[in-house]
């Protein structure tokens, strides 16, 4: 049975579509799960470890009023993170993590919550998580729902364009 990476990168090689990712709490676990797949060099493109705030602006494009207003652990920074990257990797999707997984709070916000970012041709969308765990745990759920989130946005395009969803092999 294929892993949901293993899907992913499937789904990805039969839409002809790359991605690539922004990540900031995961620091390139999402990056990681989808290399060890054989064969996502022709769907992964390459990503941004934006631990600090300052790459979030400088290279990926986070507007600095976004930081402001909002903070980096927002759905508009993981949105932005998620457009920024698309934009600078030139991919038809890419994904963004950003979040608290401890073990202090930031912004005020306590351990646990996260923010995913997917950019792609349909338009961009952040989902807020409220994981719970320890520093590994929060990270690797992170990555699962990331992935999942990407996943099931390939099936939704593929039945807007009217075709069967696969069996993902998930649930």
């Amino acid at each position: 049975m294929e892993s949901p990476a293993e899907a992913l990168v499937h789904a990805l090689r039969e839409a002809g579509a790359s991605v690539s990712t922004a990540e900031s709490l995961t620091g390139g676990r999402v990056a990681a799960r989808l290399t060890e797949v054989p064969g996502s060099s022709v769907v992964y493109a390459g990503g941004v470890v934006s631990y600090q705030t300052h790459i979030k602006v400088e290279v990926l494009g986070v507007p600095q009023r976004v930081v402001d207003e909002h903070g980096v652990v927002s759905a508009a920074c993981a949105r932005a993170m998620a457009d920024g990257a698309r934009r600078l990797l030139g991919t038809a999707y890419a994904l963004s993590t950003t979040g608290v997984a401890g073990p202090d709070r930031q912004e005020g916000k306590p351990v646990g919550t996260v923010y995913v970012g997917l950019a792609g041709p349909a338009g961009t969308r952040a989902v807020a998580l409220d994981l719970s765990g320890d520093r590994s745990a929060i990270q690797d759920a992170t990555v699962d729902a990331v992935i999942e989130a990407l996943a099931g946005e390939l099936a939704a395009a593929r039945s807007r364009a009217g075709q069967p969803p696969e069996d993902s092999g998930l649930g």
